[in-house]
């Protein structure tokens, strides 16, 4: 519980909270500037994600891989790591459930499972890659996953053309109906939106990510080696394995993430020209969500809504959606730029101080 407090203090919710006022503020200086009316811009934005049960499925939709990615991001942060991986690792993880989706033909409560799990597996062993290098050669985290990135999409477009690609198109078979894990009562509720059980899972991770560090004996041990992991190894901690362990399970969240894109949306995998994006977004959804389960899961409400409405600020206000993204960077910058936000507070803090001592 006090976790919890502390998640849901003033202090903590203040900052983010001015931080999206002060960005949204500026896309619409930005707006302003090209011509564009930001009232209008922002309002069609709200329609677009409002307006039908369909639009609001398909904002949830894309929010949820952004839960997975920022969750790996954050776990690795709060055990002293840098996983700026995750992409390589949400892509491991669609080509691990592919590969099970597409070769295997199973009863539906084998399969579909089967799928998940070896997904998250090989997003969790990428990730792992880069925790071994750290831990037995003491190469930079940060360094090693950015190179495993680009060998991921590489090495998932080869597995992709060489071994599951449809004849005569640039994708993968389609994934077998057993594997898939829509939720179709929830599909007709949202008019036909892509709802899928990978969803609720992302809502189970955040609470597993909270329990896992704060509730257990090997988070206290993850978040000790972050630390400080001298005073981790004087203790007798194993911290090389705990390094490899901590980058393991954010690889686990990333893979997932890139397991329900597969099996809850597309159904099937592309010879991508680039990667999907969703791991260095959700860097910005853990540094937005101060790298706490809670704050990811609003992170990704915030990051995913905007995408995905940004279509609406399309049509309705013709703005082009590099604007979104504009707003985008500078929620970025005002919550990293945690002296810039309090300069702007400072007033009411200060008032807020002088009640504190009138009272006293």
């Amino acid at each position: 519980m006090e976790m919890l407090r502390k998640i849901f203090s003033k202090s903590s919710i203040l900052i983010p909270l001015v931080a999206i006022i002060l960005g949204l503020i500026v896309g619409a200086i930005a707006m302003l500037a090209g011509g564009y009316n930001p009232i209008l811009a922002y309002s069609s934005l709200l329609d677009k994600l409002f307006s039908t049960p369909y639009n609001l499925g398909e904002a949830i939709r894309a929010i949820t891989p952004l839960i997975f990615t920022g969750l790996a991001v954050s776990f690795a942060f709060r055990t002293g790591l840098f996983n700026i991986g995750v992409e390589g690792q949400f892509v491991m993880g669609m080509t691990g459930a592919t590969i099970i989706g597409v070769l295997l033909d199973l009863p539906w409560y084998i399969h579909a499972p089967l799928a998940i799990i070896t997904g998250a597996v090989f997003g969790g062993l990428w990730a792992g890659i880069a925790g071994y290098l750290k831990a037995k050669r003491g190469v930079n985290e940060v360094i090693s996953s950015i190179m495993l990135n680009w060998i991921a999409l590489f090495l998932s477009n080869f597995i992709v053309a060489k071994f599951l690609v449809e004849k005569g198109q640039q994708k993968s078979m389609t994934v077998h109906e057993s594997a898939m894990v829509k939720i179709d009562w929830l599909i007709k509720l949202t008019d036909n939106a892509r709802m899928h059980w990978g969803t609720i899972i992302a809502i189970v991770c955040v609470i597993v990510f909270y329990i896992v560090l704060w509730r257990t004996k090997q988070g206290y041990e993850l978040r000790a080696v972050g630390h400080n992991p001298d005073a981790a190894l004087y203790a007798g901690m194993n911290v090389n394995v705990t390094m490899v362990k901590s980058m393991f399970i954010s690889g686990v969240f990333a893979g997932l993430g890139g397991v329900f894109e597969i099996l809850g949306v597309f159904g099937n995998q592309t010879v991508m020209a680039a990667s999907p994006g969703y791991g260095f977004d959700g860097i910005a959804v853990a540094l937005l969500g101060g790298n706490t389960p809670i704050g990811v899961l609003l992170g990704a409400v915030l990051f995913g809504g905007l995408s995905y409405g940004s279509a609406g600020m399309s049509f309705g206000a013709g703005v082009p959606p590099e604007v979104v993204r504009i707003v985008i960077g500078a929620v970025i910058f005002f919550v990293a730029s945690h002296g810039l936000v309090k300069w702007f507070l400072k007033p009411f803090l200060n008032k807020r101080a002088s009640k504190r001592k009138e009272a006293a």
